[in-house]
């Protein structure tokens, strides 16, 4: 199916991200991407530096909000964040509110390969662990799966990164988004736009900040009540939230500085 396409350029707010960034003149249908369980510290901010490269509307971050600068070389700052706690409620606002197909990106049974451009509408790819891939919970949450075709003998798979990079731009063909404009022997890069958090940290969401500040209201409340007279201390999210986010947050925080130089 190929989708109709037309080149205004929209101002992009990262409505959960760091800041508003100049969108690429897509108007055909949108991409995604998830990371869950990707720990690497270089993987992140490739997959960040390639989704901005391809036209991505949001990176969703499921887990940690922090997470590692290296190899983004700046697109971070040109790109959409969306945090969310668990890897189940990012499945169900992409299904439910963006109108999204959950593609995973895995060599199994019933995967179609990536060239074939297997696309309906907007689509986000979820991407398993660098080293076991992605799991039966994760695969469950998926509509459908493409891979990418090899034809060497040397390596069973790709690196993570380079997986989404290569999808992400079969995607971007498909959907015919405009090529970016060049300049001598670069694409031409938008001016970065203010930052309203740190380097590497995704702001909550609005309905996320107005929920913590619920309910500690209502802890400082209870313990009023209580004869405490204090705040009560307390976590936004239940222990099984909180440990799918643990799950997805190893590697990641505390490495929102990269220390990496911009080029």
């Amino acid at each position: 199916m190929e989708p109709s396409q037309a080149s205004n350029d929209n101002e992009r707010v990262a409505e959960a991200g760091s800041s508003a960034a100049e969108a690429p003149s897509t108007s055909g249908p949108a991409s995604y991407i998830i990371t869950h369980s990707v720990s690497k510290r270089h993987n992140i901010g490739t997959i960040v530096r390639s989704a901005t490269a391809f036209g991505v509307k949001e990176v969703c971050l499921v887990g940690s909000r922090q997470f590692n600068t290296f190899g983004s070389h700046g697109s971070d700052a040109h790109v959409a964040f969306r945090h969310f706690d668990t890897l189940a409620k990012c499945v169900q606002h992409l299904k439910e509110v963006e109108g999204c197909r959950v593609l995973g990106v895995e060599i199994c049974e019933g995967a179609l390969p990536v060239q074939e451009h297997p696309f309906t509408g907007p689509t986000a790819f979820l991407l398993g662990n660098e080293g076991q891939g992605m799991t039966d919970r994760q695969m469950a949450l998926c509509d459908g799966f493409v891979y990418i075709p090899q034809h060497g003998a040397g390596t069973a798979s790709l690196n993570v990164a380079v997986a989404a990079s290569i999808v992400l731009h079969h995607f971007a063909i498909w959907a015919a988004y405009p090529e970016r404009q060049r300049e001598g022997y670069k694409f031409v890069v938008a001016e970065k736009p203010q930052r309203t958090t740190a380097r590497g940290v995704v702001r909550e969401s609005d309905d996320v900040v107005r929920q913590q500040r619920q309910q500690r209201r209502q802890e400082a409340a209870a313990a009023d009540e209580a004869g405490g007279g204090g705040f009560a201390a307390g976590g936004l999210f239940d222990d099984e939230d909180g440990e799918e986010g643990a799950e997805a947050g190893d590697g990641e925080a505390g490495e929102a500085s990269s220390g990496e130089g911009e080029s």
